[in-house]
């Protein structure tokens, strides 16, 4: 059992060492707070990147829900669920939208971390532990592999969390906040000050100073679900600061890293919905402006064919034709009509046709690479031109 030691210096680590990872998270929340968006997509991938977040810190901590059961802890209240680990869910995510209110200058003292502490097991552990309370005289926790234990219940306890509280208001200030929200993550897990929650507490409360940093609201990041996917990793590296005498050099590097991988994932989505209405406003533009009776009828089924792909990205040929089946019932020949539609989709390079398995995807650089004159120039050969072969 690796016992809790008060650290002399609170925030030790090796500048030079992180050089290239905190260049590089740098350079990732400013590529990712820099880029333009629109507020309804970034309420759709604020909520995704929160459940995300929930599902981490829930998982980290042994939970094992499904995707129903974790939709139904962000929505319900406490007393509908059922099980320990959606009433824990249910309580971590009213905690982020209540960090998310707070302004930049609000202290992060004690009495905030015994309020976030306290969030997190009201209505999921508070039956067993008291929200916001420091451990008392023979109040232990162990966690970890290997295992470590938390600060002695009672007056180690009191004096640990209340340096630390000081140490988050001075020592902490002058570092960059992406190391102050490491480092705070750290200190609060090794100390581990109540009897639950700790985890939970900690990570929501990393969160709480990288929404200083610039990524809160639609920008906000799941950590939580990097630390899952490395749980391993995650742990090791708090274990290896606890070794070094709370150098936190190792677990900075881990998170730094996990900061810029997360940036750059949440970067990607919310470029790919920038490269969707791109798409949709090339489609409308080009297609609306045909002007025979025929070609406006092909062109309304195009359009729901590419309004489908667009949701999804990519379909496998089944799940295609069941959705576009509506499209062509009326038709006389309708397996010759969708063929000849998506043949022309690919000649124009919306859409492209893929093996093992047989799948639809859409072409979301589209709009970059075709011309009003080829576009044109391939209209004018359809439907006349004879449909491609598919294969089956």
């Amino acid at each position: 059992m690796i016992k809790y030691q008060i650290p002399e210096n609170w925030i030790k680590y090796n500048p030079l060492a992180l050089v290239n990872e905190l260049t590089d998270a740098k350079a990732a929340v400013i590529s990712l707070t820099t880029t333009p968006y629109q507020k309804v997509w970034t309420d759709k991938l604020q909520h995704i990147q929160l459940k995300r977040e929930v599902a981490g810190t829930s998982r980290i901590e042994g939970a094992d829900f499904t995707e129903n059961e974790l939709e139904i802890a962000l929505r319900e209240s406490p007393e509908e669920l059922l099980t320990r680990s959606q009433r824990q869910a249910h309580a971590a995510v009213q905690t982020y939208r209540w960090i998310a209110t707070l302004q930049d200058d609000y202290p992060i003292d004690a009495d905030l971390i015994r309020e976030v502490h306290r969030k997190v097991v009201t209505g999921a552990d508070d039956d067993h532990c008291e929200p916001g309370h420091i451990r008392q005289r023979d109040q232990n926790v162990s966690f970890g592999l290997p295992p470590h234990r938390g600060a002695e219940g009672g007056e180690e306890c009191e004096v640990a969390f209340a340096e630390f509280s000081q140490a988050i208001r001075h020592e902490f200030k002058g570092h960059d906040l992406l190391i102050q929200a490491l480092a705070l993550h750290y200190h609060f897990a090794a100390m581990h000050p109540f009897l639950d929650g700790n985890g939970r507490t900690a990570r929501a409360l990393e969160a709480l100073v990288l929404q200083r940093a610039g990524l809160r609201d639609a920008l906000f990041i799941a950590m939580s679900n990097y630390y899952y996917d490395e749980k391993t990793a995650y742990l090791r590296a708090l274990s290896e600061v606890r070794a070094n005498d709370h150098d936190l050099t190792s677990f900075l590097k881990f998170g730094l890293r996990g900061i810029a991988l997360q940036c750059k994932r949440l970067f990607g989505e919310i470029r790919n919905n920038v490269a969707k209405a791109l798409f949709r406003n090339m489609m409308h533009d080009l297609f609306n402006r045909l002007e025979s009776p025929r070609k406006r009828v092909i062109k309304t089924r195009q359009i729901e064919i590419l309004k489908i792909l667009l949701e999804t990205d990519e379909m496998l040929w089944e799940d295609f034709r069941k959705r576009t089946s509506s499209l062509y019932k009326s038709l006389r020949r309708p397996s010759n009509a969708m063929i000849r539609d998506l043949g022309s989709l690919i000649e124009l390079g919306a859409i492209s046709w893929h093996k093992d398995p047989l799948r639809i995807s859409i072409n979301l650089d589209w709009p970059a690479q075709i011309t009003e004159s080829h576009f044109f120039e391939v209209i004018k050969r359809l439907p006349k031109a004879k449909p491609p072969s598919f294969g089956f």
